[in-house]
Formats: C-alpha cells, sequence, structure tokens
C-alpha cells in the first residue's frame, strides 16, 4: 500500500546558478522532490535508453551482491518506480518482505508490480527520517539516490539504525572513471548527450538531466564515501566498478554489537 501523498511545490528548474554547488544548497530536497515528480512518466524509459540498457544488468548485479535469503526483509530506499524493488522480487529465492521509500509521490504512484508476488509496502518519506523500527531489516539498498539526499550522513547513518546486525547495504552510484581517456569519453556523453538525450524523451523543464551530470562530478570522492559508510556503522566495505568506472557498487554489513572493522 502507498500512504496518501502530500502536496508538492511547483518544479522549480535548475539554473546555471543552482547547479554550481548543487549538494550545498539549503533548498536541495524541495528541488530534487519536484524534479522526480516531473520526470516521473519517462523515468525509466530515460534510464534504459540513456544507459544502453545497462541499467538492468547493474541492478541483477546489486541484488546477487545481496545475497538475498528467503527471510530478508528488503528496504530499497529512493525506489522512485520500483525497478530496484522488481528486481529483488524476482531473485530466487525472493525475499520475505520488500518495502519501498521514496519522498516523490508522482513515483511511487507510477510504479508497477502486478507481477510481483512478494508482499510489497511503499512509504512515502525521506531518507533522513526513515518511518521503520531499529533494525528491523535485513537488506538496504538505494541505486543512483544517496546524490539526491540534501544530508549525506544522516540518510546513511538512518540506514544504519534500520538495518539488522549483520544486515547488507548495497549502493549503486554513478562515478567518473579514473583512467584519462575513458573518463574524457565517458564526461563528453554524460555532461553532453545524456542531457539532450534525456530531455528530449522527458520533455523535462526542471533542467533535471543537467542536474544528473553537475551532481555526479561534485558528489564526494570513493575514499570520502567509504569513511561515511564506515561512520554510519557499516564494516567490511567492499567496491565493485562497472561500466568502466562509471557505475560503482557498494557493499557493506552492519557491524554486530563489540565488532570491529
Amino acid at each position: 500500500m502507498t500512504e496518501a501523498p502530500k502536496k508538492t511545490s511547483t518544479p522549480t528548474r535548475w539554473t546555471k546558478e543552482t547547479l554550481r554547488d548543487p549538494h550545498h544548497r539549503a533548498d536541495k530536497a524541495r528541488r530534487v522532490e519536484a524534479m522526480f515528480d516531473a520526470i516521473a512518466p519517462t523515468y525509466e524509459r530515460v534510464n534504459t535508453v540513456v544507459s544502453f540498457g545497462r541499467d538492468a544488468a547493474w541492478r541483477h548485479v546489486t541484488v546477487a551482491a545481496g545475497d538475498v535469503r528467503e527471510t530478508d526483509v528488503v528496504l530499497d530506499v529512493a525506489c522512485g518506480t520500483g525497478d530496484m524493488l522488481r528486481t529483488f522480487a524476482a531473485a530466487q529465492p525472493p525475499p520475505a518482505r520488500l518495502i519501498g521509500v521514496d519522498f516523490s509521490a508522482r513515483m511511487l504512484a507510477l510504479g508497477q508490480y502486478d507481477d510481483v508476488a512478494t508482499p510489497i509496502h511503499l512509504l512515502r518519506a525521506d531518507a533522513q527520517r526513515l518511518p521503520l523500527a531499529d533494525e528491523s531489516v535485513d537488506i538496504i539498498s538505494c541505486a543512483f539516490g544517496v546524490r539526491n539526499f540534501q544530508n549525506l550522513q544522516a540518510g546513511l547513518d538512518e540506514m544504519g539504525r534500520v538495518a539488522r546486525p549483520g544486515g547488507r547495504v548495497l549502493i549503486l552510484e554513478f562515478s567518473t572513471p579514473s583512467n584519462p581517456l575513458i573518463g574524457w569519453a565517458h564526461r563528453l556523453y554524460v555532461q553532453r548527450v545524456l542531457p539532450v538525450l534525456g530531455t528530449l524523451i522527458s520533455r523535462d523543464k526542471t533542467g533535471a538531466y543537467k542536474y544528473l551530470p553537475r551532481s555526479v562530478a561534485t558528489f564526494e570522492s570513493r575514499d570520502t564515501f567509504l569513511r561515511r559508510l564506515n561512520d554510519a556503522g557499516f564494516s567490511n566495505i567492499t567496491v565493485r566498478s562497472m561500466n568502466l568506472g562509471g557505475v560503482i557498487l557498494y557493499r557493506g554489513e552492519k557491524r554486530r554489537s563489540g565488532g570491529t572493522l
């Protein structure tokens, strides 16, 4: 079931000025919510086109890294229209229960779950204030969502709070390849081609596909993000690079009481 949505503000366009440092804007959360409400109808279609269909493979790799068990409760943060939740539902064995959290009412409303047999509960909520009990979930995933948190550490701390000891966290995020030549080609595509394609397909007027490359370019370094995961209570953290370094999968485990790094 889905909680009744609240009214949202009129979409606010990202501009050259507001994109200088998007992660430190006081109104980032409001802008991101309005942006996703605006692009929700074409969100999955754009993802498939601009990734050349690779987004599905990245999700399958992420679910496989979760070592899903039939008793697991899975939480997908920033679940959007449910592509990651549907991938978890198709795991063998499937988890016992799925929970999706997003603060975009329209993204939640447009999710398709007709073929999902696993019990699923959708919640409209902020990732920084998850409406879940302490140590209540076994797997937490977040696909291309942590960049959008108003306060990154607060969001990761909430993941640490609701994860059971030994629970797994799986964070899929964009990155910039370290190889100079590949990095140049990647930046050319992400900064020049992708915004045009995304905007044409979605007919977006909020600047969402200008925000995307800028939010990746100004996001924290891999080492800083690893420290944040550790501070949130996760250990045994591994990093898997995909798409020639353009996509990163972080996997960690909630430290057990008295555990060490």
